[in-house]
């Protein structure tokens, strides 16, 4: 069985502005060392689906450069590949509409590739996922399509595609973003919601992209494609769950400075929620040469913390945050519940808060971020929940 995965990874990211302002989203820093897109390209890996394509689009540069640089790791004689595909304006002289129209604008490439199967999947999502168990269920059930699917509050339908499935978990009712979504039969209060990631069976694929661009839609899967498909096509759904603790598996769509934050945050702790240390499961990224971390002096020691090679720690504090490569934190500062990506300088005394630091910025002597929200609106972006984003290579006075 040959399968093809298309990872699109061309939105523009507006909601996770400004750590979007130069890069696309799935090329964010996340955890320390990695990038977004870093976690679906290790699933591919650890997956044994070694046959990509990372459909680009917007702010592609660091995108690109990282993949280059960290993902030159497959065997192009034994027919595996990371191919980036720019966006080239083939079929109009317009940009993707639309998720469904940057799969039909590289129609080309499935007529060139041929396979039976095509996984398509999303580079800004964080979560682990053996997409053989998916693909398996998909030839099991003799699908068109295959969804994978998680259960998730009912409060939250109006984020997601909710599906309602038979006792065969077949799809049988399919809404996108529903103020008065189906439930689970025997759990009123939880909703079977879409991951963004299908399997389709190419030439259906091919067929209903074809249908979907002749009309005047949105040419988006989740509101257009899936829809159109339930009623006539054999579509199911796969229930993600986390094997080892028998549960609903962890997902997030980093979709916001709030989720980004908060997906940050789930990475420390005794017993992580998400989990970077599992051996079975390695998470792969471009890894710079850089020296060990080195604590000079510190009066507290590091708690609940990830403090990356190259940093050199002379702080009063460092609790609950992410420090990334080559950060360095002179004496008497403290940083706080704060995601500290690389290159970042935290003088003498300087106090940081519930924050993110971009790359390559400068905090000066005594400086608080985090503790004053009047204040640090005037300088910088801050969430409604009072995250205070420094953009890259900001020189404050």
């Amino acid at each position: 069985m040959k399968v093809l995965t298309m990872i699109l990874a061309g939105g523009k990211g507006e909601r996770l502005y400004p750590l979007t302002r130069d890069r696309a989203k799935p090329a964010v820093p996340f955890g320390g060392i990695y990038r977004i897109i870093d976690f679906t390209l290790s699933n591919c890996v650890n997956s044994y689906m070694k046959r990509i394509l990372i459909l680009t689009q917007y702010r592609s540069f660091s995108l690109e450069k990282h993949i280059q640089l960290g993902w030159n790791i497959l065997c192009n004689k034994l027919g595996e590949f990371i191919h980036i595909v720019s966006a080239q304006q083939r079929i109009d002289e317009i940009w993707y509409q639309g998720t469904a129209d940057a799969i039909y604008q590289n129609l080309y490439i499935l007529q060139q590739e041929r396979p039976d199967l095509v996984l398509i999947l999303s580079g800004d999502h964080l979560y682990k996922m053996d997409y053989r168990n998916l693909i398996f269920l998909h030839q099991e059930k003799g699908a068109d399509l295959t969804m994978a699917t998680l259960e998730q509050p009912k409060a939250m339908s109006r984020h997601f595609g909710v599906i309602e499935v038979d006792q065969q978990q077949r799809v049988v009712r399919f809404q996108e973003k529903p103020r008065q979504p189906r439930t689970i039969p025997g759990n009123p209060h939880a909703i079977l919601a879409s991951m963004g990631i299908y399997v389709f069976n190419t030439e259906v694929l091919v067929r209903r992209l074809i249908e979907d661009a002749k009309q005047e839609t949105t040419h988006d899967f989740g509101r257009d494609i899936i829809p159109s498909m339930v009623p006539r096509d054999k579509v199911f759904a796969y229930i993600f769950q986390d094997q080892k603790l028998n549960r609903a598996g962890y997902w997030r769509d980093i979709g916001t400075i709030e989720s980004y934050w908060e997906a940050n945050m789930d990475l420390l702790g005794a017993s992580p929620t998400f989990d970077l240390y599992d051996p079975d499961w390695p998470i792969f990224t471009y890894d710079p040469p850089a020296p060990p971390a080195r604590i000079i002096s510190i009066n507290t020691p590091p708690v609940n913390s990830i403090i990356s090679d190259g940093c050199i720690i002379e702080a009063d504090k460092i609790e609950h945050s992410i420090l990334s490569p080559n950060v360095r934190v002179f004496s008497k500062a403290e940083v706080k519940d704060s995601i500290i990506m690389e290159d970042v300088t935290i003088e003498r005394g300087a106090k940081i808060r519930k924050a993110i630091i971009d790359k390559g910025t400068v905090i000066p002597q005594d400086l608080e971020i985090g503790y004053n929200v009047r204040k640090d609106r005037k300088h910088f972006t801050v969430t409604e929940s009072g995250i205070v984003v420094v953009t890259r290579d900001t020189r404050l006075e």
